[in-house]
């Protein structure tokens, strides 16, 4: 796992939480909030396996091109 993935799935689940107590509380906004901070974790999230998918890709490359 890469930073990327870590901070996605933070943001993610904070984003989870904060939705969560704005239906509790009755809050249109933090929910809001909540679920734009999921979908930015994903993204993030998403990002991180791009780049781990690039890297084992590279590592694939050098591997097989050595002698």
């Amino acid at each position: 796992m890469n930073k990327d993935q870590v901070k996605g799935a933070a943001k993610d689940l904070g984003g989870k939480i904060q939705e969560k107590a704005g239906k509790l509380v009755g809050s249109t906004e933090q929910q809001a909030k909540g679920l734009k901070n999921q979908a930015e974790g994903k993204v993030q999230e998403h990002v991180g396996d791009l780049k781990e998918n690039l890297k084992d890709a590279r590592d694939a490359v050098k591997d097989a091109l050595k002698p």
